[in-house]
């Protein structure tokens, strides 16, 4: 989808797509927003590591489940979205997980968040989802506004048992079990 716009005094051309990871300009997008994004505070505030850099593209494309939005602004990557479907279990359909969100810093505040949720949107639905899930950091007031803005909110099930809370853990190599090996 592409279409003008203008902002402020300029006019420019604003397009949103769903990324083709095969084409190289959609690549390097990716790559460049991505890192862009972890080199933020809100990213971590570290680049990208050459395995990631050498490897994301590739992943991401053995990934049926995967999803790549990304704005351009004048031909230049300015926004990228990075969706997964997942599935809910209680409504025994998919979600669609907004993983990352990013609009370049010289982009912000033009509404690229926005229009890029929309087509986000449209791919939940096209998938038959019931409904998007993110995350985002307590800090990140501008983030929080856009998402609110949007009409996500806190999950909770009943408010007695409070907002569900995101955790980690990280995994490392698997040591091997010897309760999970074959015997013989």
């Amino acid at each position: 989808m592409a279409y003008g716009w203008n902002v402020g005094e300029m006019s420019v051309v604003v397009e949103i797509v769903e990324g083709n990871l095969a084409r190289s300009d959609h690549a390097s997008a990716v790559i460049q927003l991505l890192d862009e994004y972890a080199r933020d505070p809100m990213g971590g505030g570290t680049a990208l590591s050459q395995h990631v850099r050498a490897n994301l593209l590739a992943e991401l494309k053995r990934r049926d489940a995967a999803n790549v939005i990304l704005a351009f602004i004048d031909g230049e990557p300015a926004g990228l979205v990075i969706c997964f479907e997942g599935f809910s279990t209680f409504a025994c359909r998919p979600l669609l997980n907004i993983h990352d969100v990013i609009v370049s810093r010289r982009h912000r505040g033009k509404g690229l968040c926005r229009r890029m949720l929309q087509v986000a949107e449209a791919v939940a639905r096209k998938l038959g989802c019931c409904k998007m899930t993110l995350e985002v950091l307590e800090g990140n007031a501008v983030a929080k506004a856009a998402y609110r803005s949007y009409g996500f909110a806190g999950y909770e099930l009943d408010p007695r048992m409070g907002k569900a809370m995101f955790w980690e853990k990280k995994v490392t190599d698997p040591e091997p079990n010897p309760q999970l090996e074959p015997t013989g």
